[in-house]
């Protein structure tokens, strides 16, 4: 009868409530995703359900006043517990109200990636380890401080030189600014604090590109110092096993795309989709 009774009364204003509702979970669900947050909402849920079951079925007077008083707490607590990712979300807005493009040329872009292709390749042939950092939207100047000052014209032969293991600025991260150049080597990048990492034995070179993919959109190139292999990052998540060709293919999509460049909320979500989609479409394909 209460169901009748509910889709006797279902307005439209009703149905675009539950479709704004639906969608702020669905977006809350897409920034937390391969976050240490996502672990800590289960186990979160885990325990406020197996609390109220427990209250409810011993009729315990004391814990059922607890938790529904905990709201309060909770609304202190949260803000807290979930401190990067609440920044990280903001952060994305700040990015999605802006007015203006900041990012490269696309003919730049696609020199770019075409430089950054051929060295990767050389790079994964001589097992030489190398952390390459694309920067789009979120401004990454607090990284690019951490490294030395280069302020030079993207080249194969230069990443080259950078990542020669006897020189002094192969142990870090290069980062290519909004302007297409290399803003600095040897730069430090946050480790990534995911628990749902493709392999747990990467090293600290693929957890800083893990890392800085979290807090930023930029993209990172990683060849692995062990194996040679090349990998890419974005929005948290890896593409692992690449070769120059597959790098390339993904870098112009992420990159490269002169759609990519959309600053609308409605141009971010849509932008996040097909990054995700194209990184299960390669998975799919090393499996």
């Amino acid at each position: 009868m209460e169901l009748l009774w509910a889709l006797d009364n279902l307005t439209w204003k009703a149905l675009l409530d539950i479709l704004l509702v639906g969608l702020v979970f669905f977006g809350a669900s897409f920034l937390f995703r391969g976050t240490q947050a996502i672990a800590l909402l289960r186990g979160l849920l885990v325990l406020l359900v197996g609390l109220l079951v427990v209250s409810s079925v011993l009729d315990l007077q004391a814990l059922r006043w607890i938790l529904q008083n905990l709201l309060l707490v909770m609304g202190l607590a949260i803000p807290v517990i979930f401190q990067p990712e609440l920044r990280r979300a903001l952060e994305r807005l700040g990015r999605a109200g802006t007015l203006l493009n900041r990012q490269a040329p696309e003919s730049i872009r696609a020199r770019v990636i075409e430089e950054i292709s051929v060295a990767a390749e050389k790079l994964s042939e001589r097992r030489h380890g190398a952390l390459v950092v694309l920067q789009r939207r979120s401004s990454l100047e607090e990284y690019i401080k951490t490294g030395i000052p280069l302020h030079s014209d993207v080249t194969s032969q230069l990443l080259l030189t950078v990542f020669w293991p006897k020189t002094e600025l192969h142990d870090g991260a290069a980062i290519i600014d909004e302007t297409g150049r290399v803003a600095s080597a040897a730069s430090v990048l946050p480790l990534t604090a995911s628990r749902n990492l493709p392999d747990p034995k990467l090293g600290t070179r693929h957890r800083a590109a893990l890392g800085i993919s979290e807090v930023s959109d930029a993209i990172c190139i990683v060849v692995s110092e062990e194996t040679g292999r090349i990998s890419i990052t974005s929005a948290g998540r890896m593409i692992p096993k690449l070769d120059s060709k597959r790098l390339r293919t993904i870098l112009t999509a992420f990159y490269g795309d002169e759609r990519k460049n959309s600053t609308t909320t409605l141009g971010q979500f849509i932008e996040r989709s097909q990054d995700y989609l194209t990184s299960l479409r390669e998975r799919r394909k090393q499996a």
